[in-house]
């Protein structure tokens, strides 16, 4: 199955660096398929013009609301003369700092669906009637505010793409890597055995498998203690 993953962006361009790493493995093995769409190319005059000052004045323009519900609509109705016949271009997603702070979970259930609309707003963001109108969901990727949505959008999906079928060469790296299991990742080593006085610990070079997991399972919990002793308070109280 591939996921579809629709990108609405003034700068589509800017994608093209997905094209390399993980996420580019998955367009390669078409678990992965990217559809991108400019507003510009929805707006009503000859300078494809799709932002304007904000009513009651202040700082920045803001994304105006025509040519970009246009887009969203246009994506839908693309994806739905498609001869699969998909009903509807999937959830419409806002990457904007006012959204909710993006969690593994979320990027587990965008990985579980067959497409996904993504939002990359710019300037101040965008028109709130689209939002009322056409946005299913708003999500953030942290609490700071970058230039645009595009870097937040392809952090989603290169979050997205790596747990895909197929893609991962491992998938047992997937169960095991942090905020899957609710706390952090142990510390991993390779060769050599000795770098700069500092050495592999005994354990892991003991091949007794039993005592390798519970010594990797009690340095996560060590270091989700240090690092981020919320994670631990949220798998105490089974909070997802």
């Amino acid at each position: 199955m591939t996921l579809h993953v629709n990108v609405i962006s003034i700068f589509p361009e800017m994608f093209d660096a997905l094209g390399y790493g993980m996420s580019g493995r998955a367009l390669n093995k078409k678990a992965l398929a990217l559809h991108l769409t400019n507003p510009r190319d929805f707006a009503k005059n000859r300078y494809r013009t799709i932002d304007d000052r904000p009513y009651g004045g202040g700082p920045g323009m803001v994304m105006m609301a025509e040519p970009l519900s246009a887009a969203i609509d246009a994506v839908s109705k693309v994806q739905n003369s498609q001869k699969n016949q998909r009903k509807s271009a999937g959830p419409v997603v806002y990457l904007s700092p006012k959204g909710r702070r993006m969690t593994q979970a979320d990027v587990e259930s965008f990985a579980a669906l067959p497409e996904l609309t993504l939002i990359a707003g710019r300037y101040e963001g965008i028109d709130e009637r689209v939002i009322q109108t056409r946005i299913d969901d708003e999500v953030s990727i942290g609490d700071y505010v970058l230039a645009g949505g595009e870097f937040a959008a392809m952090v989603l999906i290169e979050a997205v793409a790596r747990l895909l079928p197929g893609v991962l060469g491992n998938d047992e790296s997937v169960i095991e890597e942090s905020f899957t299991t609710g706390i952090l990742d142990y510390p991993h080593y390779t060769r050599p055995e000795c770098f700069e006085n500092l050495r592999v610990p005994e354990v892991l070079l003991s091949g007794n498998h039993k005592k390798i997991a519970e010594w990797r399972q009690q340095q996560a919990l060590k270091v989700t203690k240090e690092r981020r002793p919320d994670l631990l308070e949220t798998r105490s109280q089974g909070v997802d």
